[in-house]
């Protein structure tokens, strides 16, 4: 099972073999409701082999080819469920994600690629991601330094180039680096006697707390200088966990415009990342909903105007053109129909046909891939009812 991430989702609209099975079922983690996992997962199987069958792929090699995701099918695989399981195969591909979100039961079977098209219905999942519901974490002390890219969902540590091991350690390298000697009788952004804990400095105006500080302000600048080079242009708050004597120190070094100014307090090095996560999101969560509110306002703000619309074949072709700054779809809906990229034209479909994609989720893709904020939202919440809401850059 992979960990879903932005990049993950990457991964699989970037990937064009056909045919594209994407499966969706809710599951339940424990309980009676366990013994439904199997029996729904079979009728979904089923469904997709009649779809496979539906398209011109022979029944044998429809079932070799669903043969991976049947594989699944264990008891304890089923006793290790969250609330929700997406399976997405290809001729070349299997991925399978337990995830902390629930889904209606639902398969989609894309026969032929087209350009502008994704084969993998992937719009469910932007709800694991919702546009700008991305967050960054920097778990921050002297003796260690991690970085988390996390979601409302998830949360997983990622690797940033130059981002020091600790404190001394980043110090030497510095001091090396600008060809200083370096002091041998006691490390740099160590301490002298061997009772005081980072963080204890003497009296007000000291030597020694002058020049302690000095030290933690320099390894906060190199952190920043890794953390800069990750993430440099991206609008993602971050948000640092740490000591409190550290957080002004490090807010001084700073040069990410999208720092969060509350953070995590204490020593994360004592902290699992499931209450690192936690406390996270409690900080960042009122930002993002403040930030979807935002954006449906501008749209209400904007309609009528011609840089908005919710007509569905407008918003598909503008979304592949690029013009899609903020697109609103519904999560638990979908719009099928064919877009012809080389005639620019979209056929809506009353009925689901063979063949036939989620127009919603073709737009989802087009928005997200060209740099747009997607904000998957109940049918209940979409304004006045409408299948698809967009606000346009031009």
């Amino acid at each position: 099972m992979m960990l879903f991430s932005d990049d993950e989702l990457r991964v699989l609209i970037n990937n064009s073999q056909c045919p594209c099975v994407s499966l969706y079922m809710p599951t339940a983690k424990a309980g009676p409701e366990i013994r439904e996992n199997p029996i729904r997962f079979k009728n979904l199987i089923r469904e997709a082999e009649e779809r496979l069958d539906g398209i011109g792929l022979r029944h044998t090699k429809a079932v070799d080819f669903l043969q991976p995701a049947r594989e699944l099918d264990t008891t304890d695989f089923w006793e290790n469920q969250n609330r929700g399981l997406a399976i997405f195969i290809s001729p070349q591909m299997f991925r399978y994600y337990c995830l902390p979100m629930t889904f209606p039961q639902l398969a989609v079977v894309t026969g032929q690629p087209s350009e502008g098209r994704c084969g993998f219905h992937v719009k469910p999942l932007l709800h694991l991601l919702n546009g700008d519901g991305k967050f960054y974490l920097l778990a921050l002390s002297q003796k260690n330094v991690r970085f988390f890219e996390g979601t409302g969902y998830s949360l997983k540590e990622v690797e940033v180039k130059n981002m020091p091991e600790s404190m001394e350690r980043a110090l030497l390298e510095d001091d090396i680096q600008k060809g200083v000697q370096h002091r041998i009788a006691t490390p740099r952004g160590g301490t002298v006697n061997p009772a005081q804990h980072p963080g204890d400095f003497h009296g007000l105006g000291s030597p020694d707390r002058d020049k302690r500080q000095g030290d933690i302000l320099e390894f906060c600048h190199i952190v920043d200088r890794a953390v800069h080079e990750k993430i440099h242009g991206e609008t993602a708050p971050l948000v640092l966990a740490g000591v409190e004597y550290l957080f002004p120190i490090y807010q001084e070094a700073n040069t990410y415009t999208a720092f969060v100014d509350s953070g995590i307090t204490g020593n994360p090095e004592f902290m699992k990342a499931e209450e690192l996560h936690d406390r996270a999101w409690a900080i960042v969560e009122p930002l993002f909903g403040k930030n979807q509110r935002s954006a449906m306002g501008v749209y209400q703000q904007l309609a009528g105007t011609g840089k908005t619309s919710s007509d569905i074949k407008e918003v598909v072709l503008a979304s592949y053109c690029h013009r899609v700054d903020c697109l609103f779809v519904p999560v638990d809906r979908q719009v099928w129909g064919r877009f012809d990229a080389d005639a620019m034209d979209v056929d809506v479909h009353l009925q689901e046909d063979l063949d036939d994609e989620d127009l919603l989720n073709l737009a989802t893709v087009q928005t997200f891939i060209n740099g747009g904020r997607v904000y998957t939202v109940g049918s209940q919440e979409m304004p006045g009812g409408v299948p698809v809401a967009a606000v346009f850059r031009y």
